[in-house]
């Protein structure tokens, strides 16, 4: 095996290591309001999100994929040394969230650890404007929208069952909600291993093993796959923060927040916008409690998470620059 054969297998099997932890990192979002209302087990919850996340493969484009890959950092910059400092950035931010249980955004690490690792080699102008402000603006609009459809929906289901005996409505909710996770799983596995395919295009045309930037059949089905065994693996820390410490879930409220979250993450999916699904069905979950009441939602916990979610991409950025620099002083390449 030569040697830039060598680092394209590394470089590939660790952003298939993002991916899994990613998926790990992210289960909580699949199932949090499932397992919280008691519609499903941690278990089965895991078994379903992996289920629908690797189904995701098969019909939603690439368009995610082609922003991430090449439409955020000029390719003409990008160094095998780049890719692997931007996983790394990427790969720890999400460990140090994982193990405090903040739901942070994988997506958002590393698009920063990502182009953090550029700006070391090649300054700023290493970054794509157009791509950037796309991002940017979803930062802000997903958890925004997932907020304002999980609140409308949440207010639509309560005034179209509001003479409905409460036993009636939990268990109508407790049905739809299976559709409803599996609808936010699908979507959460569409918009999220696109992110990791992007990556891989990337070393495949960096090594010249593709001429121009398109995503094989194969890097899509192994993103897929690598996202679904790390959901698999579940990710218990975050789930009480997504499922609980914000507000309380009954069915009808998962129902509504996970319905909300997925159509939030199919309008970015089609538009070929990588977003934080962490961001996205958190501002569900916060809309649904809203539409109780304003004190139903543990604002302090959301401050904090917010907080995090300012953190994310800097401290990844960070890493992901660090890591290069060292990487390139040790093997004297750039």
């Amino acid at each position: 095996m030569d040697s830039t054969l060598l680092v394209v297998v590394l470089l590939i099997a660790l952003a298939l290591v993002f991916d899994f932890i990613n998926g790990f990192h992210d289960a909580a979002n699949s199932i949090a309001t499932a397992v919280s209302t008691r519609v499903l087990s941690p278990g089965q919850g895991v078994v379903w999100a992996a289920f629908w996340n690797f189904i995701a493969a098969f019909g939603f484009g690439t368009a995610v994929a082609k922003t991430v890959g090449a439409g955020m950092v000029d390719l003409s910059v990008v160094t095998f040394a780049v890719i692997g400092a931007g996983l790394t950035g990427a790969i720890v931010w999400n460990l140090i969230t994982w193990y405090f249980g903040l739901p942070t955004s994988s997506s958002h690490a590393l698009f920063g650890g990502y182009a953090g690792a550029a700006i070391a080699k090649a300054g700023f102008a290493a970054i794509i404007a157009s791509g950037w402000i796309k991002t940017i603006v979803f930062i802000v609009v997903s958890p925004v929208l997932g907020m304002i459809v999980g609140l409308l929906l949440m207010v639509g289901f309560l005034w179209a069952f509001r003479h409905a005996v409460p036993s009636r409505v939990d268990r109508v909710f407790r049905r739809l909600q299976l559709f409803s996770a599996a609808l936010f799983s699908l979507m959460h596995g569409a918009n999220d291993a696109q992110k990791t395919m992007g990556i891989i295009a990337g070393v495949l045309v960096t090594a010249n093993y593709l001429e121009t930037f398109r995503v094989p059949f194969w890097v899509v089905l192994s993103a897929h796959a690598a996202i679904g065994l790390g959901t698999l693996s579940g990710g218990w820390r975050i789930i009480k923060t997504m499922g609980s410490r914000i507000t309380r879930l009954a069915p009808i409220g998962g129902c509504a927040a996970e319905t909300g979250a997925a159509f939030s993450i199919l309008v970015a999916t089609l538009l070929g916008v990588g977003i934080s699904t962490t961001h996205t069905i958190t501002g569900a979950i916060v809309g649904v409690g809203a539409a109780r009441r304003l004190s139903a939602v543990r604002w302090v916990v959301a401050r904090q998470i917010v907080w995090a979610w300012v953190l994310t991409i800097p401290a990844s950025a960070f890493v992901g620059a660090v890591t290069y620099l060292l990487l390139s002083g040790f093997t004297g390449t750039r």
